[in-house]
């Protein structure tokens, strides 16, 4: 048995200059929520979310008005020197799809918009299934080909909200229901030699969105297809603590499975706020480093220090150097064998004072606490981190 974690490894698809899966690192999307006809403002946020560490900004695309627009925004971002990859986020339109998939680098689209709308009650025959997905297929084939003729990349976006009432009749709204809705989609791809996907579950219930997300993977490990990138995101997340917690459980914790190669925190409010959010999301699950990883124990009664002054401290001091561990333990019962891992600890020791440690091995011991950030930063600058 692996002792070890590895992640997924899918293939690369390209959204413009960004490359998402395969060797690269996990990327963070977020969406604009201005109105896309307001040229300006949409530009200015998607640069101030650009500025913030996003990688790749979604916009939506309503209808055929707003997705001629994606170009007059693709320009003024363009004007101010930057060049961020958009998304056009599409929904019940399939046209304003193909208009956008000649502007922008991405096209979202959700496999609910493609289906037939008058089969509420009907019952399904093989042959009934058979037709929607030909149906399906000739709505989408001009999408695809104009896709393929400009490099741009589709994610098939499945949500539990849209699911079609053919696969709920026979799957019920569940996340086995939403993993086929989107194989559909994929067979429909592949059928016409067109591959650069990348695929998402949906759902504001985090128990939903991960279940649906491991059936897919292994619905498209079982099938031989193309191992297609992963998005990641929990929808409808809600606003401040609660959205935050609900996405870092959702896409932490198929992170920490491997799963997962772009992500989108979905919080109510300004997006700005989401990218953050995303980077801590990373950092704690190990995939991306943005700044020291800094770690303490909650304290108890043999802590003889101001440990919460002490983590402030550290926090202050030494939280922008990135790719360093430091440890904060308030005492040297569980304090050096909680820190092994970490470059440096400050461990409590006797009243008022700390043990300062380099890889493990104590460096200074029973040092003031006043004087013992000073000297974790000399330590930190001699050995040149």
């Amino acid at each position: 048995m692996e002792s070890t974690i590895t992640k997924r490894q899918s293939v690369e698809v390209k959204v413009g200059t960004i490359g998402i899966g395969g060797d690269n690192p996990i990327r963070i999307q977020s969406m604009t929520n201005t109105d896309t006809m307001d040229t300006v403002a949409t530009a200015r946020q998607a640069i101030a979310l650009a500025e913030e560490g996003c990688e790749i900004v979604r916009i939506t695309a309503s209808n055929t008005t707003s997705a001629e627009n994606l170009y007059e925004i693709k320009n003024e971002i363009a004007k101010h020197g930057y060049d961020i990859p958009l998304i056009a986020d599409i929904h019940f339109n399939p046209k304003a799809a193909e208009i956008a998939a000649g502007i922008v680098e991405k096209v979202r689209i959700n496999p609910g918009n493609y289906i037939d709308r008058n089969s509420n009650g009907h019952s399904f025959s093989d042959k009934d299934t058979s037709d929607e997905i030909k149906r399906i297929s000739e709505r989408l084939y001009p999408l695809i080909e104009i896709c393929k003729r400009h490099k741009t990349a589709i994610r098939i976006g499945t949500n539990q909200g849209s699911l079609s009432q053919r696969i709920i009749n026979r799957y019920g709204n569940t996340p086995l229901a939403m993993a086929h809705s989107a194989m559909e989609f994929v067979r429909i791809c592949r059928s016409f030699d067109y591959n650069q996907l990348v695929l998402s579950m949906k759902s504001s219930n985090v128990r939903t969105m991960s279940l649906s997300t491991r059936l897919l993977v292994g619905m498209i490990d079982s099938e031989g297809c193309d191992k297609y990138p992963i998005h990641l995101g929990v929808t409808e997340a809600g606003e401040g603590e609660d959205g935050t917690i609900k996405s870092a459980v959702g896409i932490g914790s198929l992170l920490c499975l491997g799963i997962g190669d772009t992500i989108r925190v979905s919080l109510t409010g300004d997006p700005l706020a989401e990218i953050p959010v995303a980077k801590s999301i990373l950092q704690a699950s190990g995939c991306r480093t943005y700044k020291a990883e800094i770690v303490s124990c909650p304290s108890c009664g043999r802590t003889k220090y101001d440990i919460s002054s002490a983590v402030r401290q550290v926090k202050e001091k030494c939280g922008n150097l990135k790719g360093i561990k430091i440890a904060v333990m308030g005492c040297v019962v569980n304090g050096p064998g909680e820190m092994l891992d970490a470059d440096y600890g400050y461990i409590g020791s006797l009243e008022g004072k700390v043990h300062l440690y380099r890889k493990g091995k104590v460096a200074f011991a029973n040092v003031e606490q006043e004087k013992a950030i000073d000297i974790l930063l000399q330590m930190i600058n001699e050995d040149s981190k």
